[in-house]
């Protein structure tokens, strides 16, 4: 679906929005009021330069709405442009992105930065945390002389100058320590968005105008609004605590917005800051790791991390890959063999030609990944969204209404308690712990997977791969290793192993068939000398010969081998078990005599077993889908224990079959590596990629597995399983909290209690509610995923 840009306010809106045509161009709305005020009035929304800089009837380029720019959209932001570059983006609404950072104009939150790699000064945190020490100081001050009034020395003072002392500490703490929120309310007004800066600016602004009010004409105070001593009651030390209590949280929330991010810039700080670059002269340099660039050759010293992602050039050593890939084991690494930026090198030094540097490398992609997942939306989401949508203005109402009855049923003084409630109200229900529900366990969940190896594309997935309950696994290279490998060496009468396999792997050395490679492999992992072959002849699908060390050598199938006149003495039986355990049998002559053959195979993964009898245990369903052929892909389900084996698919047929099961109602997931795996990624409900294979795959998936390795699906789904069970208890949290503390703030509790919620109390109490979603969200990195 094509997306546009709403002129309004800036959010992105699909084909099937409102629509209004001006001046021969169509402009889409995301609501009925922002058409009607673009209706009303076109030219103040295109004349400055919003429609021209990108037509509002076209599609933006990234498919995200764009707030920069003058008139509404960057009034509507309610905050100057800093000349910080990069595009800012909002946690909890991410159509909404702009340049440099701002606030949201529909929630109101700080804007976050859309590359991970962009610093964090903390400057809003520092703001905030100024604001709060002064309203907390402020405010204590205030809450001293409200509780002196109850003395009669303090009733004394606050019958004389009290009032103005209030006044004196009370105006700051609302002017100052308060004006981000009466700022992002007056945006929201404009915006016609209600948030919860909405209420907590109604809330404070009223209790502090009457109280100035009354301190200017306190001869205008009704009866109704004094105490029994006829002093006018005042609420400044309710304002100001409000505030206090309501920066509070903000501090906190920004602290743990900060700390959900530790993941990611954790995964940014693997990589090392500098490289060790050679020059043409050949010599070394030490430069930052910007400035390298594709086709420039680093050295790696023993013990460093290897900057870029390349090939090595010159050297052996062994290197740590378990920061990238989970893998504990060292990975051995020679000339030709590709590394990874960001893993450790060994015991030797090597030379390495880059090939993928920054945001292409594969550190960079993990990062973008992560970032935007902590981005989107899960689905859920919806539901807080469609409550937000009428909640702010329900509230509204019911503190008028509250307010209203107070005045004309309650108890003296009935201004005061009248007024108190109405604030009471709309600070309770900030709904701050119903906006954080979602975003910020999605934040923690998917830094948590990228720490386990696990890369959800987005939100989305992260809920999908809870509701599997089926798997389809691809074998070659997801259930398997995905190279052949040397298993067996069957010489023939009394020949030896290590001569067969000698002169066999000295031949292959000259061939570049997958075979070839297993065996050259399998002969220097059981240390063998190999010789030099010479008048080497490859026969394409059918072998090859040459002389090894003055013998002939052939090496290929028996009908090769009987072309050329090699005696058959074949222990055929022998051969054809091999082959129905879905074994490659390759057979060698040496000087026209058959002397025996070698087996190879795909080997499976070593926790591959364990890993699909762990997600049978948790209640999913394993079934295979390969190209492969129905005795290899049956060998291999036996040995896993997995009843349900599709073999000799193509592509298409794979997607086929996963439609066919979606169809019978059931939620399926799809395991692949390969080119041939990305239809069938593409139609499951969710695909999963093993991080080494083919990159239209992984773009194919909405889950990747880093390190290859089957295990980590049972980690995605328990991941997905804990973070949608955390964010089901915010949204829980948040609505019950709501339901139970407005209609008490209300007053509903006064026959019973004789008493009313004090704002100060509804404002703690808000503030808690937010604390207690963020700390629930929190606890998912400590999630056990093994």
């Amino acid at each position: 679906m094509t997306t546009h840009r709403d002129p309004v306010c800036g959010m992105t809106v699909g084909d099937d929005a409102r629509s209004h045509e001006h001046d021969h161009v169509l402009y889409h709305f995301c609501s009925e009021s922002c058409r009607t005020r673009f209706a009303a009035d076109p030219r103040a929304y295109v004349a400055d330069g919003v429609g021209d800089a990108t037509p509002p009837s076209a599609p933006m380029a990234d498919g995200h709405a764009c707030c920069h720019g003058g008139g509404a959209a960057k009034v509507a932001i309610g905050a100057s442009t800093t000349g910080v570059p990069g595009r800012y983006t909002c946690p909890m609404h991410p159509e909404v992105v702009r340049e440099g950072p701002g606030s949201c104009p529909i929630c109101g939150m700080a804007l976050e930065p859309m590359d991970a790699s962009a610093p964090d000064d903390g400057a809003e945190l520092r703001d905030m945390t100024r604001r709060f020490t002064v309203a907390a100081i402020l405010g204590g001050a205030l809450l001293v002389l409200a509780m002196g009034g109850m003395t009669e020395a303090g009733a004394r003072l606050s019958g004389r100058v009290g009032a103005w002392v209030q006044l004196a500490l009370a105006a700051p703490v609302v002017l100052w320590c308060a004006a981000p929120f009466f700022r992002l309310a007056g945006a929201s007004v404009l915006n016609r968005r209600a948030n919860m800066f909405t209420l907590v600016a109604m809330g404070v602004g009223a209790a502090f105008l009457y109280s100035l009010f009354a301190t200017v004409l306190p001869g205008l105070v009704p009866a109704n609004a004094r105490d029994h001593r006829g002093d006018v009651v005042l609420a400044y030390e309710a304002a100001a605590v409000i505030v206090a209590l309501v920066l509070l949280g903000q501090v906190l929330e920004l602290r743990a917005r900060r700390g959900t991010g530790a993941a990611l810039r954790a995964l940014m700080e693997l990589a090392p800051p500098r490289a060790r670059r050679i020059r043409e002269d050949g010599e070394d340099e030490d430069v930052a790791l910007e400035a390298i660039e594709p086709g420039d050759r680093v050295r790696v010293r023993p013990g460093e991390k290897i900057p870029v992602d390349g090939v090595v050039r010159e050297g052996s050593s062994a290197v740590d890959e378990s920061a990238i890939t989970g893998e504990s084991v060292p990975v051995a690494k020679s000339p030709g063999d590709e590394v990874v930026g960001a893993t450790v090198n060994g015991g030797g030094s090597l030379v390495i030609e880059a090939r993928h540097v920054g945001a292409a490398s594969v550190l960079g992609r993990i990062v973008d990944l992560v970032a935007k997942a902590q981005r989107s939306r899960a689905p859920i989401q919806r539901l807080a969204d469609a409550v937000a949508a009428w909640f702010v203005p329900a509230v509204i109402a019911v503190a008028l209404l509250a307010f209203a009855y107070w005045l004309v049923f309650g108890p003296d003084p009935r201004l005061a308690n009248a007024l108190a409630v109405g604030v009471g109200v709309l600070i309770i229900a900030c709904p701050c712990a119903l906006g954080l529900a979602t975003p910020m366990s999605i934040m923690v969940a998917t830094g948590r997977g990228a720490a386990a190896g696990v890369l959800y594309r987005d939100a989305g997935a992260l809920q999908t791969l809870e509701g599997v309950d089926l798997v389809f696994v691809d074998k070659t290279g997801t259930l398997t290793e995905g190279r052949p490998r040397l298993v067996g060496v069957e010489p023939a009468g009394e020949g030896e192993a290590g001569e067969l396999l000698g002169l066999a792997a000295s031949l292959e050395r000259a061939s570049e068939h997958p075979l070839a490679a297993a065996i050259v492999a399998g002969a220097r992992e059981r240390g063998l000398r190999l010789e030099e072959p010479a008048d080497v002849e490859t026969i394409g699908g059918r072998g090859i010969v040459g002389r090894v060390s003055g013998r002939d050598v052939a090496i290929g199938t028996l009908g090769f081998l009987s072309d050329r006149g090699v005696e058959n003495a074949l222990d055929e039986e022998a051969i054809e078990g091999e082959r129905r355990e879905g074994k490659t049998v390759v057979l060698v002559a040496v000087d026209g005599v058959y002397r025996g053959h070698l087996v190879l195979a795909d080997p499976i993964k070593e926790n591959a077993r364990e890993t699909v009898a762990a997600l049978a245990a948790e209640g999913l369903e394993v079934a295979i889908l390969t190209g492969d052929a129905p005795a290899t892909a049956g060998s291999v389900a036996r040995a896993l224990g997995i009843d349900d084996v599709a073999a000799g698919l193509l592509p298409e047929d794979k997607a086929t079959r996963i439609e066919a099961a979606r169809a019978a109602g059931r939620r399926v997931a799809m395991v692949g590596d390969g080119i041939n795996d990305a239809p069938a990624l593409a139609v499951a409900d969710v695909g999963v990629a093993m991080g080494t294979g083919a990159d239209v795959a992984l773009e194919s998936a909405g889950v990747t597995l880093v390190g290859g390795d089957l295990a980590g699906l049972l980690r995605a789904r328990r991941l997905s399983r804990a973070a949608m069970r955390n964010i089901r208890q915010n949204l829980f949290f948040a609505f019950v909290y709501n339901a139970a503390g407005v209609p008490i703030a209300a007053g509903l509790l006064y026959p019973l209690t004789g008493g009313f919620v004090d704002p100060m109390y509804a404002a703690a109490a808000m503030s808690l509610s937010s604390v207690s979603v963020i700390a629930n969200a929190l606890r998912l990195r400590r999630a056990a995923l093994d």
